[in-house]
């Protein structure tokens, strides 16, 4: 966000449940539920179109957003998002089982075992192509925050409704639905994979190709699952060659979504 500034006026967003975010009054972690409570704060603030920007879960969050409100949308910006995928992928597993009401709380319960050190390298490990890019400030920030998080007593519960989220746009009519809103999106959209995520498998590059009417979709090279975070200078570069293709770009507000993968 420093490199988009003083273009845009920028603010990031934890998902409910996330972050310094509570969860919804209603504890619902849908796709659906996840973006209404992106559309109210957009409405709240009064300060649309905006230029949104979603990262994984959050990137399946904008798309709905995008679909179904289109005029909050000035433009959009895809990284990793996590759209369905038919290829079944064995070490992703883990993501449905974590969705499962008991075993899922189980598992959470072992995981806060394993010393915070060990979880965030593990974490940084499959979201990034080369792990030493991290700053060893960030790494200390994040284990910090990890400790923060075992401590709410949602977190569990946030991990759990995000993953059974996933799975459940996945098995809906083997996610063409999701697929289909990318499709309705009409606002100019950048979309950006990594040529080594684990996460989101960036062979879906081809598939957004031809699902998103009005996009540009970039490959990086040497790149997992959080470019804006591992290259930050390249993806600032093409968010800010879609932003000279819109209209008023200075005049937007952006509202960048955090990851909740």
């Amino acid at each position: 966000m420093d490199l988009l500034r003083p273009a845009l006026a920028c603010e990031a967003l934890d998902l409910p449940g996330f972050g310094d975010s509570p969860p919804r009054p209603d504890g619902r972690y849908s796709i659906a539920a996840l973006a209404q409570t992106v559309t109210t704060l957009i409405e709240k603030q009064n300060r649309g179109p905006v230029h949104l920007m979603g990262n994984s879960l959050g990137g399946a969050v904008c798309v709905k957003v995008a679909a179904t409100r289109p005029e909050l949308i000035r433009t959009l910006t895809l990284i990793s998002p996590a759209l369905p995928d038919g290829r079944p992928r064995m070490d992703l597993l883990r993501f449905p089982v974590i969705g499962f009401p008991w075993l899922g709380t189980w598992l959470f319960q072992k995981l806060q075992l394993i010393p915070p050190e060990r979880r965030v390298a593990d974490v940084i490990a499959t979201c990034y192509s080369d792990p030493r890019l991290l700053a060893r400030a960030r790494f200390a920030a994040e284990v910090a925050e990890l400790t923060r998080r075992d401590s709410l007593s949602y977190a569990g519960a946030a991990l759990a409704g995000s993953a059974r989220a996933l799975t459940a746009e996945v098995l809906r009519a083997g996610g063409w639905p999701a697929w289909r809103d990318a499709a309705r999106i009409a606002a100019p959209s950048l979309v950006i994979y990594g040529s080594h995520d684990r996460v989101v498998d960036p062979r879906n590059a081809g598939r957004a190709a031809h699902a998103f009417k009005n996009a540009k979709i970039v490959v990086l090279p040497r790149t997992g699952h959080v470019a804006q975070m591992e290259r930050p200078g390249l993806v600032a570069t093409e968010i800010g060659m879609l932003l000279g293709h819109s209209a008023d770009a200075g005049r937007a507000r952006e509202f960048p979504l955090a990851s909740a993968g």
